[in-house]
Parts: C-alpha cells; structure tokens; sequence
C-alpha cells in the first residue's frame, strides 16, 4: 500500500485501499446499513411510545453492535472522577460518521446529542432522533438560540448528559482542530462540567473524504477529569476552551507519536497519575 499524502499522520486512513481492502469495506458498510435499517424503525417506536430512557439498553446494545459491524476493538479508559449520576457536557473531538456510537458506551450517562435541524428529514435517522429527543440546532451563531438552551436544560433536569463536539466539523487530518467557544459558554450558563472526551484510533477506520470502512483497528476512549464550569466570568472561557482543548490534542498527539509519528513538541503536561481509570473492552 501506498499512503495518498507521504507528509500525512500514519494513519490507515491515508493509505491506498487494496482490492481486498475495498470489496471488505462494501461489506461492512452492507452489514451496517442493513442493521441501522432494521433497528431504527423499532427504537423509533419504543422511543415514541415508552420515552428514549426506558430503552437506553437497547440504544446501547445498538452502538456496541455497530462497532462489531465496523471490525473494530474497542475500549474506553474513564478518569475516577468522573461521577456516574452527575450530568456533564462531553465534549468530544469530530472524526468521522461513527463518533456518537464510539463514545455511548465509555460511561453510564444518558447522553443526548445536538443534531443540525436540516438532518431530521433524513428518513429512519432524522425519525430516530426526533423521537428520542435529539436536540435540533441551526448552523452558525443563529443556532444558538434560548429555545436550544431551554431544550438542553430540559434534558439536564432529567438527568441527562449533553454530547457535543467544540470543533464543529470533522477533522481532515487526524488532528484536533480549532475549537468553537459557544459549547463553553453553554455549559458555564447551564452550570455543567465540562468532560474532555477524546476518541483515537477512529481515523484509521474511516475518515472525512473517504468511503473506505478499514477492519482490524482498535479504537479507544479517552474519558478525563470533569473541568468545573461553575461562577466563570466570560473572560475566563477562552482559557477554559483552550485547557479541554489541550488535554484532547496531547491525547491525540499521543496516540500519533506511539505510531512513528515525529510531530511537535509536547506542548500540555501528562495526564496526572494519581489515580488509576477504569477500563472496559470490547472485541468484534
């Protein structure tokens, strides 16, 4: 095989698929939207009828599968101080279509996700999320309006966690990319720590670009230390943005460097290791 970008991260991703590799991804990509179609319609109906709460282990007996449908290992690597009954903001770096099914299973948390507006009238999917209360958002500052923040409140006193992703779009290159700041100010108005969630191993199996589906990877999930939001002044919330930013991308980096990658310097301190995380696997 030869990689597209020869300057590129070591990623899968960036090497030409062989014949093999790509009648195997016709496959997988078969199984997987065979099984979504299968699967949603009845969530769907459970969901409306019984409220999304009442069939969470069905959603994440989903999301287990459709990681074993990827050929895929899988493990998430949770920071003790994360408290399994305390609602939190994830927020999560963006790599490709699979990220709400990587991250679902790494901690106990309801996660309720924001899904722009226009992807509701996607049939089966956009059904799913309305009936499950996926939050909808319009793109850009416009999005942000008090209906989304009463919506995402709403889930908050229920109980729920919110899934977001600072960077807005999925990465291109493997890479974290800039971060938005209005999840910060989100979560500082509805008083929620902020959780660094940080994915790796998910580029080599697809990636932005490319239809190819890449079996045999392990993917990992990095679940940090909760970052208070609490009584932050506006002036404080790019300093917040840019410490979750730097605990993801040392993450990130991390995993690039174990591969033979020579990138720059370490530029955030190691993870504190006064505490063991917890880990949890799962294998196809």
């Amino acid at each position: 095989m030869t990689r597209e970008n020869p300057d590129a991260l070591p990623a899968a991703s960036f090497e030409t698929p062989t014949l093999g590799e790509r009648v195997a991804s016709i496959g997988l990509w078969g199984a997987g939207v065979t099984y979504l179609a299968s699967v949603f319609p009845t969530m769907t109906v459970l969901s409306a009828a019984l409220g999304s709460e009442r069939i969470e282990w069905m959603n994440r007996w989903y999301c287990r599968t459709q990681i074993r449908l990827t050929g895929s290992r899988w493990k998430a690597i949770v920071d003790p101080a994360v408290d399994p009954k305390t609602p939190y903001m994830f927020a999560q770096n963006h790599t490709n279509i699979f990220d709400h099914v990587w991250i679902y299973d790494a901690t106990p948390h309801f996660k309720q996700g924001l899904e722009l507006e226009s992807h509701f009238k996607i049939p089966v999917y956009g059904w799913f999320m309305k009936a499950r209360g996926t939050i909808p958002v319009r793109p850009g500052k416009e999005g942000q309006t008090p209906e989304v923040l009463a919506n995402m409140r709403r889930e908050i006193d229920a109980g729920h966690s919110i899934l977001a992703f600072p960077e807005g779009h999925r990465t291109t290159t493997g890479r974290l990319g800039a971060f938005r700041r209005g999840t910060f100010f989100i979560a500082r108005d509805l008083g929620l720590p902020i959780v660094p969630t940080t994915v790796t191993g998910a580029f080599d199996v697809i990636r932005k670009g490319s239809l190819i589906i890449r079996a045999g990877n392990e993917v990992t999930i990095h679940v940090d230390a909760p970052v208070s939001t609490k009584g932050l002044p506006d002036s404080a919330i790019p300093e917040l943005a840019e410490h979750v930013r730097s605990v993801m991308a040392q993450r990130i980096d991390d995993h690039w460097r174990a591969r033979g990658w020579r990138g720059p310097p370490e530029s955030s301190p190691s993870r504190n290791e006064r505490e063991r995380p917890t880990e949890t696997e799962d294998a196809p």
